[in-house]
């Protein structure tokens, strides 16, 4: 991943523009700190709805809430 400057992304804005159509991830700073990043368009393909639940329940699996349940959370306000 490349960082450049907000003058510089400003003044070549067309040059950056064809690096992030060639796949590259530019990330624009101010002064040294982050404030924007640049990416291709076309990264994310959409999922069906049964691949995201299948994942969610993958990322589930053997998680635990230790000794307390669901119920004592809610009760507690943390739910």
């Amino acid at each position: 991943m490349r960082t450049v400057g907000s003058y510089e992304a400003k003044t070549h804005l067309a040059r950056l523009l064809a690096e992030v159509a060639r796949g590259e991830t530019i990330t624009i700073t101010r002064h040294g700190v982050p404030i924007a990043k640049l990416v291709p368009a076309g990264g994310s393909q959409p999922r069906e709805i049964t691949q995201v639940i299948d994942a969610l329940r993958d990322f589930r699996r053997g998680k635990t809430l230790g000794e307390a349940t669901v119920g004592e959370f809610i009760r507690e306000g943390r739910l």
